[in-house]
């Protein structure tokens, strides 16, 4: 049986006890609600959707474990009126774009299965009635009037064949001494059986397809060829030490141009010394170069530290374009480039906190008002993705720049009435933190609103990493770097993957000299000529 709480008898101290019930309740009360933040967090991570898609309609959806003090019914209403502006203003964003239809023509409704590429080889199969069935039911001979023409997919699976060189040798008759033998052409990788097509292959299954090479071997075992994991480890990697030359130019050609973005992800390497295997190191990946010769760079670095920043952006000036992590600042500060944020990011906050904080009694709350009012300024870069650098930077000016003036004044605010270790507070104090960065966008229209260009960079290694996990040396880590470095910058120049490499692994061992090599890179070889060649086989 509980005991009963015994109430002093006087006005002050009963007064003294509600005071100090009532802090300790919200002391407890603010703890909840930040445990049940992590809670929803965690359950909506594990079973639900992974978009950060946003509409304004899930606004009064949604509470949110923030301030003590309510805001004010001004707020709220304002809120509610910047929440129907933009369920409109999304609609209209969102809604596909239809094709214009000519007088006299009609838009199809749905249209039809889509055309097989033209330009993949076809083989007729000629069907034809029976000589028995080729007369009317009168007994008359039918005559041919036309064809009616459908269409398969079909596939050969991969062929593998043996390449024979044959050099052909010659001697004199004569002097029966000189002896004279075709040379053979360079390959990649001298004294092994790999031609340039299936180093390509190999390159591009694992790199691009995220196929693991114990995967590609138990592929070629079934067809009779064997081919180790450790054999083809071996191969990757003398491939990417082979086109470090490439890698760096590319690295020069990258710090041209005055606007670099740049990221790091995790990487794990069992064999590295002084470390254990369980221990993680990084890719830093960096994209820049002008925007019709875009590059992306992966460089392999067992921290995360400040110096490899520094080592990576040696000579180069101009903008550099991050996330929040807190070594950048200083590396900007440092070398005298000028910090620019990540939109995405700041945003990312505030939608962790959105699925976080469960379904509640319908409020227009703060990380609604938040993603609406990120939501326009991403509305506006939808508007002008495709004008010129001076267009961009005059409608930002004109329409953007008024936008953060009013998410700054409601951010002051804000701050003071958010409990600062809710999700909500923290995406608050992001961007508190990042806005001298996070404003940076509108001062020059060759910057993008967010970082999302170089992680879309990463999704590839990412994709891989998850099915081949780690790499098993420092050395297999560099060339993995070198080869996604190549593949990734090769797929932002318009280039086949599979028939660049092929190229490159013929081509390069050619190379005597720096013009030799640096006609090999992504945007100086024939795009037209590298790419017609899957269509003719």
């Amino acid at each position: 049986m509980e005991q009963e709480l015994e109430l002093p008898s006087d006005v002050d101290s009963l007064q003294k006890m509600l005071r100090t019930l009532t802090r300790d309740y919200r002391q407890l009360q603010s703890k909840h609600d930040i445990l049940q933040e992590q809670i929803n967090l965690l359950l909506h991570k594990r079973f639900g959707a992974n978009s950060e898609k946003y509409r304004a309609e899930q606004a009064d959806m949604f509470n949110e474990a923030e301030a003590y003090a309510e805001e004010s019914d001004e707020t709220t209403a304002e809120t509610a009126t910047a929440t129907s502006e933009v369920v409109a203003a999304t609609e209209n964003a969102s809604a596909p774009i239809a094709s214009a239809a000519q007088p006299g023509q009609t838009v199809p409704v749905k249209p039809g299965r889509k055309a097989l590429p033209a330009a993949l080889p076809r083989v007729e199969i000629i069907h034809d009635l029976p000589e028995a069935q080729r007369r009317c039911s009168a007994g008359h001979a039918l005559k041919e009037i036309g064809t009616e023409v459908s269409e398969q997919l079909d596939i050969i699976p991969a062929k593998v064949q043996v390449l024979r060189h044959i050099r052909i040798k010659y001697a004199c008759p004569c002097c029966q001494a000189e002896v004279k033998t075709a040379p053979l052409p360079p390959q990649p990788l001298p004294k092994s059986n790999a031609s340039p097509g299936l180093l390509a292959y190999l390159i591009t299954s694992k790199f691009l397809d995220a196929l693991p090479f114990y995967r590609q071997s138990k592929q070629f075992q079934r067809i009779g060829v064997e081919l180790s994991r450790g054999t083809l480890s071996l191969w990757a990697i003398r491939c990417g030490e082979l086109i470090q030359a490439l890698c760096n130019l590319m690295q020069e050609h990258l710090h041209q141009y005055p606007i670099l973005q740049m990221d790091e992800t995790t990487l794990q390497v069992l064999k590295e010394e002084g470390k254990a295997a369980s221990s993680q190191s990084y890719l830093w990946v960096q994209r820049g170069g002008p925007p019709d010769q875009p590059v992306v760079l992966f460089h392999y670095a067992p921290t995360r530290s400040q110096a490899v920043a520094d080592q990576l952006l040696q000579g180069y000036s101009g903008t550099l374009q991050t996330d929040g992590y807190a070594a950048y600042p200083t590396v900007c500060a440092k070398n005298g480039l000028r910090h620019a944020g990540c939109w995405a990011h700041a945003r990312r906050k505030f939608d962790e906190a959105l699925k976080a904080q469960g379904k509640a009694q319908p409020k227009a709350g703060k990380v609604s008002k938040a993603l609406i009012m990120i939501q326009k300024l991403y509305r506006i870069e939808t508007q002008i993705k495709y004008l010129s650098v001076d267009e961009k930077y005059r409608i930002r000016q004109q329409q953007a720049v008024p936008i953060l003036h009013e998410i700054k004044a409601w951010l002051d605010i804000s701050l003071t009435q958010v409990a600062p270790t809710s999700l909500t507070g923290k995406a608050l104090g992001y961007l508190a933190n990042q806005w001298s960065t996070l404003t940076v966008y509108c001062q020059d229209g060759r910057l993008d609103i967010d970082n999302n260009a170089v992680e879309r960079a990463i999704r590839p290694f990412v994709i891989g990493r998850n099915n081949w996990l780690f790499a098993d040396t420092i050395k297999g880590a560099k060339a993995s770097a070198n080869l996604y470095s190549l593949i990734e910058t090769a797929k932002l120049n318009g280039l086949e993957p599979y028939r660049y490499l092929h190229h490159i692994f013929k081509e390069l061992p050619k190379a005597q000299t720096l013009e030799d090599i640096e006609s090999l890179l992504p945007w100086q070889v024939d795009r037209e000529h590298i790419n017609s060649g899957w269509k003719n086989g």
